[in-house]
């Protein structure tokens, strides 16, 4: 009885990553993207035409990493000016550090930006309070994969709590409608101070898909100081593992 299992067992190798500091994705995997300017833009004016979310600008030449679905047409329609690399490494504590303009070969996490109290307080252990904001599912997904036997963020002393009162902060997803807005209030006042704020995903990026929807409302967060935005169409758990262990200082990107 036990053969069988041992051989599916075997089928699936080992996939437990022993370090998540080394992990390289495979080359099919989008991540960022990099820009080209050539002599001849009518391509880039294509595939800013086609962008439901209006991700990318012509003048100047720009992609919004916190609008982009990643779903690849940009670089079919204009491969000579867009290319998407594997690199996941593209969360960061500033908003506009996600806008990738030509010639740029990574996404500055600035560090400078980072609370002091952040990683004095929860180097060593972070629970966060998960709120789908009107989200698809997902990104919770993808959120729920970093606790798996592959990733098992958990050893880094990183775990999602079902309760705002035992939370160190909140991880935000989906473009935040109207019927989420007050649940998501009062969840983020539950969590004590001082608190971390993440925003996770392109639709809690910028609205995405849902952006001029009179369903959603972004009012909660103006004002807000968000500590960590992770884009990502859904967000990989890698970049969201990257970018968790930047804001609390286990390793510097």
């Amino acid at each position: 009885m036990i053969f069988p299992k041992i051989k599916v067992l075997r089928s699936h190798g080992w996939q437990y990553i022993p370090d998540l500091n080394a992990v390289e994705l495979t080359e099919e995997f989008r991540g960022r993207p990099e820009l080209s300017e050539t002599s001849d833009m009518k391509d880039v004016e294509a595939a800013a035409a086609m962008c439901p979310t209006g991700a990318i600008s012509v003048k100047p030449f720009t992609l919004d990493l916190g609008r982009c679905l990643f779903c690849g047409e940009c670089a079919l329609r204009a491969p000579k000016n867009i290319r998407f690399t594997n690199d996941y490494h593209i969360a960061s504590t500033s908003r506009e550090a996600l806008v990738v303009k030509p010639g740029d070969k990574q996404v500055v996490f600035h560090p400078e930006n980072i609370r002091p109290e952040i990683p004095r307080l929860f180097k060593k252990a972070l629970k966060l309070r998960q709120v789908s904001a009107g989200g698809d599912s997902s990104i919770e997904m993808e959120l729920n994969a970093t606790g798996n036997v592959n990733f098992d963020f958990g050893r880094y002393g990183v775990d999602f709590t079902a309760s705002p009162r035992h939370a160190d902060g909140v991880v935000v997803t989906g473009p935040i409608s109207k019927a989420m807005a007050e649940p998501l209030k009062i969840c983020y006042d539950a969590v004590p101070e001082p608190k971390v704020l993440m925003i996770c995903g392109s639709e809690a990026c910028s609205g995405g898909l849902f952006a001029d929807s009179r369903t959603v409302d972004r009012e909660w967060l103006n004002g807000r100081h968000v500590d960590l935005w992770l884009p990502g169409a859904p967000t990989h758990p890698m970049t969201f593992i990257d970018g968790v262990m930047n804001l609390v200082g286990r390793k510097k990107r």
